[in-house]
């Protein structure tokens, strides 16, 4: 028995109707959607005795070009065990990168479906947004957020993903995995990463994050007069760099970054679980290799030539720049409070106003240089604990008020200060990215 489509019966009944005259070659060729050459063709293939002649020549053949049995289960177990868990796209390129199975998405997709392999990727209706444009030009605006996740699935601690992302061209240009949650110490780790490298943008979009603004309703006297909050760590070394600080209002606003952890949280996962890693040093080495691959792939050329970024200056000191500034009270007896510790200062440092040398005499808005005190490792203060590698390092330097210190001690006039205010740096060189290696230091 020859089984026929609706088709090859249609074109039965064409065909011998053209050859017993009742149609022409012309009304034939309109009826079945071919040219006239190709009906006299069909004609002279015709055969009143039988229908086979309709049927394709290469129908029940198996095709020159299909995967063979042995590839077909290779693909198949491949995705059940060292891939599982890959999109059909990061699967299809691991295949052909690494495997040498040059195979198509399409391909892959269908194997797998056929197979019961769902993909991991969850498709939602696509709902309507209104997409910014990007910046013409690289370093007019750089992204950057944090995303906390089970990036390790299990294997190790919960991490940290902190990145920063070039509008123009979608390139990661900073990220590093962290224990700790989002926090100052980290963007200011690769906020540096990112200088040093491309260079300082015009402006950097961020969220409502309390490293990048006061959330508080509280002002000062000081601030009331000014007219603005003083701005927080991260925000005091944005103005000096002289970058714009844009903030956004919703996750929608900043969705390329945000779009950015999604693919992360997708591909970059799969690579961590291939990857078998379970620490941060491990889960940042992974990342590294990821990155290159990421901007490689998914990067796209500015609509205009050139870098908006600009070159630190060389009268800068990075070390200085890139560091956490506190305010400490000197007593009587030189010493200082930080955190739950007291450290004490060398004696004579400071000259009063009138002469002699007790402490407390010189106004707290004037810079003395005075050999660095080292603190002990343990002393933590405003800079991740677990992160720290090496010890911290406040260098000694001269006072810079950046408007982090509020409520600062007043002298009032006819009655002499019995303490004054020492400014200390608590420098967070725990990560190659904040600088050298020390321990803390407070100058006074």
């Amino acid at each position: 028995m020859i089984e026929l489509t609706q088709q090859e019966l249609q074109r039965v009944k064409v065909i011998e109707n053209a050859v017993t005259g009742r149609v022409n070659i012309q009304e034939a060729a309109r009826l079945l959607g071919v040219s006239g050459r190709q009906v006299k063709r069909l004609k002279a293939r015709y055969r009143a005795e039988t229908v086979d002649w309709v049927r394709h020549g290469n129908r029940g053949r198996p095709s020159p070009r299909a995967l063979s049995l042995a590839l077909r289960n290779r693909i198949e177990e491949l995705a059940r065990g060292k891939y599982a868990g890959f999109n059909d796209s990061h699967f299809t390129e691991k295949l052909v990168e690494v495997e040498g199975i040059r195979v198509s998405r399409g391909t892959v997709r269908r194997l797998l479906r056929r197979a019961r392999i769902a993909s991991p990727q969850k498709r939602r209706p696509p709902r309507y947004r209104s997409r910014r444009e990007r910046k013409p030009r690289m370093g007019m605006m750089v992204l950057c957020d944090a995303s906390r996740e089970d990036w390790l699935e299990g294997r190790g601690p919960v991490l940290t993903l902190i990145g920063y992302q070039d509008d123009a061209t979608g390139q990661v240009l900073a990220a590093r995995f962290q224990w700790e949650p989002e926090d100052t110490v980290g963007y200011l780790r690769q906020l540096r990463v990112m200088v040093e490298r491309y260079g300082v943008p015009l402006s950097l979009y961020r969220d409502q994050h309390g490293a990048f603004q006061r959330n508080d309703k509280h002002w000062t006297l000081e601030e009331e007069l000014a007219g603005r909050q003083s701005p927080t760590q991260l925000g005091g070394v944005l103005e000096e760099l002289g970058s714009q600080s844009l903030r956004a209002l919703s996750p929608q606003a900043k969705g390329r970054i945000e779009r950015l952890w999604k693919t992360f949280q997708d591909r970059l996962k799969s690579e961590l679980r291939l990857g078998q890693a379970r620490t941060v040093e491990q889960a940042n080495a992974v990342l590294e290799r990821f990155v290159e691959d990421y901007n490689r792939r998914f990067g796209v050329l500015a609509q205009q030539a050139g870098s908006d970024f600009r070159p630190l200056s060389r009268r800068l000191n990075v070390d200085r720049l890139f560091s956490l500034q506190y305010q400490r009270v000197v007593g009587k007896d030189h010493v200082i409070s930080f955190g739950a510790h007291a450290f004490p200062f060398p004696p004579g440092g400071q000259a009063r106003r009138g002469g002699g040398g007790t402490p407390g005499s010189t106004p707290a808005r004037q810079p003395t240089p005075l050999a660095p005190v080292v603190l002990p490792a343990p002393l933590q203060e405003g800079v991740s604990k677990r992160s720290a590698e090496t010890p911290l390092a406040i260098p000694p330097r001269a006072w810079r008020n950046r408007g982090l210190v509020r409520d600062a001690p007043q002298r009032r006039v006819g009655r002499p200060a019995r303490k004054s205010s020492a400014a200390g740096v608590c420098s967070p060189a725990a990560g190659a990215a904040l600088g050298p290696a020390g321990s803390p230091t407070a100058t006074r």
